[in-house]
């Protein structure tokens, strides 16, 4: 089983490279699922095919799919929402404000994001491909199991045990709306069903990012500021994309700077990603859309390769002993040291990069131990655990 995370900043040609990726595997024989989780569906028009909430058949052995979000919000986040609704509705915000305050901003996002799970466990398919969200989006959405895991973990349990003994006594004394078993049971439902994705998306025997992009000087930042934040969360990415290369015959004089520029960035990239799968799509003279046309380019994104390979051998986390110390090692590409933080709070390890914090659970064996430093060398952070406590 693979599945393969087609991302980027918005309007660098995700999708047709998700759409291309997935029928290249289809056409090795692959059963195929692409699948598109941006709320601004384009993947059927990339197919020139109306595709649905359900998977439909685009060709033999590939399947497209355009997850109609709202519908798995109700689905999941109902009970819980029914009940934030009263709760506000009693606090004195209007019917129409409740119901905004009860949605928070990407969950539908996130609800259909978990639909690759459900796919995954399934065995319908051997390869999925995702049409992931822009870059920023994607991101909230995958580091939101870990935002949420310490208070699930710690807090969650307590609240649904005082609730339990408050709700008689409260019901009988004041109107506040008290959350019900089915409240709890829905808000931990929702948590398990992210959590499960979180899983199936950090394995890199299973699942490796993409990155999209054009060689343009933002939409190249934006690539490496995702490869790290990737990284920080646990996702392993396998290859960079460099979309809409003007070609080599293209010998107008109005191109010759748009040339330059791009041979500058091209430059950048192929430094900056080089430890990752490179793959290069010229600028076509027309609209790449439709099966036919989609095909080719597949063959030129991925030529004699199989596109469902591990284009790059990539692990975010590593343990190595150095004497009697334990080294925890995380990947973080392009980052200044002065942009990281690292602290150690109970049994867990903060790591913060810029806007981001990955809360890391520490193993057994590393639970008694302290930090006795932290390093970035190359895109490495090195974490250092001393001796354990006597």
């Amino acid at each position: 089983m693979r599945v393969l995370l087609i991302t980027g900043k918005g309007g660098v040609g995700k999708t047709t490279v998700a759409a291309a990726t997935a029928l290249r595997s289809a056409d090795l024989g692959y059963r195929t699922l692409v699948m598109s989780t941006d709320p601004a569906h384009s993947l059927g028009d990339a197919f020139a095919l109306p595709l649905g909430d359900d998977p439909g058949e685009v060709v033999p052995g590939l399947f497209g799919q355009q997850i109609d979000a709202q519908r798995r919000l109700d689905s999941h986040w109902g009970t819980v929402r029914d009940y934030l609704a009263d709760l506000f509705d009693w606090g004195g915000a209007s019917s129409i404000s409740a119901e905004e305050l009860v949605v928070f901003p990407g969950m539908d996002e996130l609800f259909a994001l978990a639909e690759v799970q459900d796919h995954v466990a399934s065995e319908a398919y051997d390869v999925i491909v995702v049409d992931c969200a822009p870059t920023a989006e994607t991101l909230r959405l995958l580091s939101l199991p870990d935002v949420l895991g310490w208070y699930m973990d710690k807090l969650f349990p307590m609240e649904r045990r005082v609730a339990k003994v408050i709700r008689p006594v409260l019901s009988k004394v004041m109107s506040m709306p008290l959350p019900g078993d089915d409240v709890f049971e829905a808000g931990e439902g929702f948590y398990e069903r992210i959590e499960g994705v979180r899983r199936v998306l950090s394995d890199p025997d299973i699942t490796s990012a993409r990155l999209v992009m054009n060689l343009e000087k933002m939409v190249v930042a934006e690539a490496r500021r995702t490869y790290t934040y990737l990284g920080l969360f646990g996702y392993a990415v396998d290859a960079a994309v460099v979309n809409r290369i003007i070609p080599d015959a293209v010998t107008d004089p109005y191109f010759k700077r748009w040339r330059e520029v791009q041979s500058e960035h091209l430059e950048t990239v192929e430094g900056a990603f080089a430890d990752l799968g490179l793959l290069k799509l010229r600028l076509f003279d027309e609209e790449m859309i439709g099966v036919d046309k989609l095909r080719l380019v597949g063959e030129e994104l991925y030529g004699e390769d199989d596109p469902t390979d591990r284009l790059a051998e990539s692990a975010p986390f590593s343990m190595r002993d150095e004497g009697d110390e334990v080294v925890l090692q995380i990947s973080l590409p392009f980052v200044e040291r002065t942009e990281v933080d690292v602290i150690r709070h109970h049994d867990e390890v903060i790591v913060t990069v810029g806007s981001y914090r990955r809360a890391l659970v520490l193993p057994d064996s590393l639970r008694r131990r302290q930090i006795v430093g932290a390093r970035l060398k190359e895109g490495m952070l090195d974490v250092r655990f001393g001796v354990k406590d006597e």
